[in-house]
C-alpha cells in the first residue's frame, strides 16, 4: 500500500487516516525526505496516536528548487476537445518552479489574463536521477518513480494561444496547485495505475472524469522520451496530462475552416470573442475542487480546494 506524506511549516508527516504523525527526520526539500525513508517508515509503523489532519495546513509535497515538466496533450478525451484527428505527436514543455502552490492556496488570476482554465493531472515525483539515453520499461518504474502528487495545471488561455507560449502562460505564481499528499508508492502499486481516477470540479460542478485508461503517453514511455533530451533528479515533478472537459475546446469544424480564409488578428478577434462567451473559463469567487484516486483507495492523493481570485 501507497503511504500518503504531507508537509508542513514544520516538518513532514506520514497520514493514517484522520491523524498524521510526525516524521523524525532533518530533510528539508522533497529529494532529502525521498533519501530518508526509513525516517518514513518509522512514522509509519509509530503508535503514536498523531495531530487530526485537520488542524495542519498543507504545503506543497514538491519542494523547490526542483524541474517541473509536462506533457501537452496526453488523453484520448483531450486530443478529441482540441480538434485533432490523427496520432498526438508527444509534446513536452517547462513550467517554472515557482508555480508550484498549495493544495488549498487561492489561484491567483494576472490582471492581463482573461481566459484562465483548468487541468487535473496526474504528477510523477522522481526518486532517483533520470540520465540522458535512460530507457524506462513498465518494470523499471519503481526503480525512479518514488510518488504521485495531484496537480492542476493552470493556463492562461489567451496567453497560450496567441503566443503559442506554453511556458509563460502555464508558470504564472499559483498555476500549478500541488498537494495535499505526496503517495511514496510501494513496487506492487504501480500495477494499479491505470485505475486512478481523475476528477475535477467547479463550483461543485464535474467538469473533468477519466482514469488513467484514456491516456496516450503512458509514464515509462513518457519517461523514455523524455530522457531522449532531458536530465531529471530526485524530487522532480513531471505532469502526465489532463483528461478531456477543460474550458477551452477547438472550434466546429465548419468554423475551423471558414477561420482559416481571414487573417491572423481577425481569425484571433473572433476565436476571442467567441471564448468570451464560454461560461466555463475560472472567474473571480469560483472554487475549484480536484481529486485524483483508485475506486479501492488503494491510492488516493488526496483533495484539493483552490479558490480563485483577480490579481489586486
Amino acid at each position: 500500500m501507497s503511504t500518503n506524506v504531507l508537509r508542513t511549516t514544520d516538518g513532514w508527516w506520514v497520514v493514517r487516516d484522520a491523524h498524521a504523525v510526525r516524521i523524525e527526520t532533518k530533510a528539508v526539500t522533497t529529494a532529502e525526505l525521498l533519501a530518508d525513508r526509513d525516517a518514513v517508515r518509522e512514522a509509519a509503523a509509530s503508535g503514536d496516536s498523531g495531530t487530526p489532519v485537520a488542524d495542519l495546513v498543507p504545503l506543497p509535497p514538491v519542494t523547490a528548487p526542483c524541474r517541473v515538466v509536462a506533457q501537452m496533450v496526453n488523453y484520448r478525451s483531450h486530443a478529441k476537445d482540441s480538434g485533432f484527428t490523427g496520432d498526438v505527436p508527444p509534446t513536452f514543455f517547462r513550467k517554472a518552479s515557482g508555480s508550484v502552490s498549495g493544495p488549498h492556496d487561492t489561484i491567483v488570476r494576472p490582471a492581463h489574463v482573461k481566459f484562465l482554465d483548468y487541468e487535473v493531472e496526474l504528477g510523477l515525483v522522481m526518486g532517483a536521477a533520470l540520465p540522458v539515453g535512460t530507457v524506462v520499461e513498465e518494470r523499471d518504474l519503481p526503480r525512479y518513480v518514488a510518488g504521485l502528487v495531484l496537480t492542476n495545471d493552470v493556463s492562461a488561455r489567451d496567453v497560450q494561444l496567441t503566443k503559442t507560449q506554453f511556458y509563460e502562460s502555464k508558470s504564472y505564481p499559483t498555476f500549478t496547485p500541488t498537494g495535499p499528499y505526496l503517495a511514496l508508492l510501494e513496487p506492487e502499486d504501480f500495477a494499479h495505475l491505470l485505475n486512478l481516477r481523475l476528477r475535477l470540479s467547479v463550483n461543485g460542478v464535474p467538469r473533468q472524469d477519466r482514469t488513467l485508461a484514456d491516456m496516450i503517453v503512458r509514464p515509462a514511455q513518457a519517461l523514455t522520451l523524455l530522457a531522449r533530451f532531458q536530465t531529471l533528479d530526485a524530487g522532480d515533478l513531471l505532469l502526465t496530462g489532463t483528461p478531456g472537459g477543460t474550458a477551452l475546446k477547438a472550434p466546429p469544424k465548419p468554423v475551423a475552416k471558414i477561420s482559416a480564409l481571414l487573417s491572423p488578428a481577425t481569425r484571433w478577434k473572433v476565436f476571442f470573442n467567441g471564448q468570451a462567451k464560454n461560461p466555463l473559463y475560472l472567474r473571480d469567487g469560483d472554487l475549484v475542487t480536484a481529486t485524483i484516486a483508485t475506486p479501492d483507495g488503494r491510492i488516493d492523493l488526496g483533495e484539493q480546494r483552490t479558490a480563485v481570485a483577480d490579481a489586486r
